[in-house]
C-alpha cells in the first residue's frame, strides 16, 4: 500500500487536504478516488486513509485507524558525517535512514570537498531531509531522522551530548593501529551512540585528536579503508543489527 508522510495532525476520523508534495506523489501514481493510502505524521504510528477527491493539484483524504506500530531501531546512533561530495551524499542519506540512524549532522571538515554555506547550505539540508522523507517512505519506518545543517567539525563536536549512562556514547571512525573494533567500543546495551567519521581522505589527524579531546572514543571498522558513504552504512549495520 502507498506510503505518505503528511506532517499534519493526523486522526481517525479527520477529512483533510493532503500536503503538496504527498499530494503530487498520489497524482503520480494515478490514484483514484476509493483508493486506500498510509499516512504517517513523524510522531510515532501510522494511519490508513482512503483518497476522497482528486484535483488538478490538491488531493483530499479521510483519515482512518492509527496503528501504534514502531519500526526503530532499538539503539539510537546518530550520525556526524564528514560530507562526501554530490550524490554520494544524498546516497548517503538515503541508506541511513533505511537501515535506522537516528539523526545525521554533516559536517565540513578539513578535508571536505563539499563546501556549504548560507543560502546554498540551506537548500542542500532541505533536499537530504527530503531525501530522508522519502526513504521513511519507501522503507516504513514512521519516525523521520532530522538532516540538521551542515557545521564545522569543532560545532559539531560541542553539539554533541556528554556521555550516556549503559556504554560508550562517542565514538570517532579511526585507523590507528590498536584500536577497538566498534562494537566493543560501543559496548552492550541500547545506549544511544554518536558516531563520526571523516569525508574523502578521512579526518586529519588534529580533527581526530580534537574528537578525542572533546570525549570520543577511537573505534575501527577494520583493516579497510571504506569510502566515506560505506562508512556510515557499515557502521550503522553493526551497531543497528549487530
Amino acid at each position: 500500500m502507498p506510503r505518505f508522510h503528511c506532517p499534519l495532525p493526523l486522526a481517525p476520523g479527520a477529512a483533510i487536504a493532503l500536503p503538496p508534495t504527498a499530494a503530487r506523489h498520489v497524482q503520480v501514481l494515478r490514484l483514484q478516488p476509493g483508493d486506500a493510502i498510509t499516512l504517517f505524521d513523524g510522531r510515532g504510528g501510522e494511519h490508513a486513509a482512503t483518497v476522497t477527491r482528486m484535483g488538478r493539484s490538491d488531493v483530499d483524504v479521510d483519515v482512518g485507524a492509527h496503528d501504534p506500530v514502531e519500526r526503530e531501531a532499538a539503539r539510537a546512533v546518530h550520525l556526524l558525517v564528514g560530507m562526501p561530495a554530490n550524490e554520494r551524499m544524498d546516497w548517503l542519506v538515503e541508506k541511513a535512514t533505511e537501515l535506522g540512524a537516528a539523526s545525521i549532522q554533516p559536517v565540513a571538515a578539513a578535508r571536505s570537498v563539499l563546501k556549504l554555506s548560507g543560502e546554498r547550505a540551506a537548500k542542500r539540508q532541505a533536499h537530504w531531509q527530503a531525501i530522508a522523507v522519502a526513504a521513511c517512505e519507501q522503507c516504513g519506518r514512521n519516525r523521520v531522522p532530522l538532516v540538521h545543517a551542515p557545521l564545522p567539525l569543532a560545532d559539531a563536536l560541542r553539539g554533541v551530548p556528554g556521555g550516556v549512562q549503559g556504554g560508550a556514547s562517542r565514538l570517532v571512525l579511526s585507523l590507528r593501529p590498536g584500536t577497538r573494533p566498534l562494537r566493543d567500543a560501543a559496548g552492550a546495551g541500547d545506549a544511544p551512540v554518536w558516531v563520526l567519521h571523516g569525508p574523502e581522505g578521512g579526518l586529519t589527524a588534529q580533527e581526530e585528536d580534537a574528537a578525542l579531546a572533546a570525549g570520543f572514543l577511537p573505534a575501527s571498522l577494520g583493516a579497510r579503508v571504506l569510502r566515506a558513504e560505506t562508512a556510515s552504512v557499515a557502521a550503522l549495520a553493526q551497531l543497528v543489527f549487530g
